[in-house]
């Protein structure tokens, strides 16, 4: 992606037993206790005949490109950490939740664009809100075996006493990966409500792409 994609100020850790530490660049990604930003790169191969010096670096081929991440290779869910969580109680601000995904499979694989998200509301007249992009332009992230990424959710809380048909109150969040067509359910585990716009053109609660 031309450009450095911004980053929100406020992360947490990802699945248990991993350390989160706030660093701006392009794409985020992690392993056990630590985690790293960088860009994509693709490892070369020398070709070595037996018994024979290797073949120039010119001959060289490059190994295979990393394919999409499928919903079977990941597993996902809220980041939850105290600098994460997002602020509901602070009525008529936006504030930010974050979705990871972790590469679960043996393989390497590639996440770019935004996933899609179906709130499910836990009021009758809620109902389900597919929530629309921000314009930010997305970036290709590399996820290796056990990397993650995640993405940032806009949200605009609202107060408890705000009338019924006026709020949303968020009970699961559908997620699919981009590019797929299976999704993860989530329970939201913060509580609050947001202001109910899921009809308009350009409301205060919208999703990221992933990386941030």
């Amino acid at each position: 992606m031309p450009g450095t994609a911004r980053l929100p100020a406020r992360r947490n850790e990802p699945p248990p037993d991993i350390e989160r530490l706030p660093v701006r660049g392009c794409a985020l990604t992690w392993r056990t206790q630590s985690y790293s930003r960088g860009t994509e790169h693709v490892a070369l191969a020398a070709i070595v005949a037996a018994g024979t010096a290797a073949v120039p670096a010119s001959a060289a081929t490059a190994k295979a490109a990393p394919t999409r991440c499928h919903t079977a290779d990941l597993k996902a869910g809220f980041a939850t950490g105290d600098d994460a969580k997002p602020e509901m109680g602070r009525t008529g601000k936006q504030t930010q939740a974050f979705i990871w995904f972790t590469n679960k499979s043996n393989r390497t694989c590639t996440l770019s664009g935004f996933a899609g998200v179906d709130m499910v509301g836990a009021q009758r007249p809620d109902g389900t809100w597919s929530l629309v992009r921000s314009a930010k332009r997305p970036t290709k992230i590399t996820l290796g075996r056990g990397d993650t990424a995640d993405f940032s959710i806009d949200l605009l809380p609202v107060a408890r006493s705000t009338p019924q048909k006026e709020k949303f109150v968020p009970a699961t969040f559908l997620v699919t990966p981009p590019n797929e067509t299976k999704h993860f359910t989530l329970k939201w585990p913060f509580g609050g409500q947001i202001l109910k716009q899921d009809g308009a053109t350009h409301p205060g609660t919208y999703l990221n792409p992933v990386g941030q």
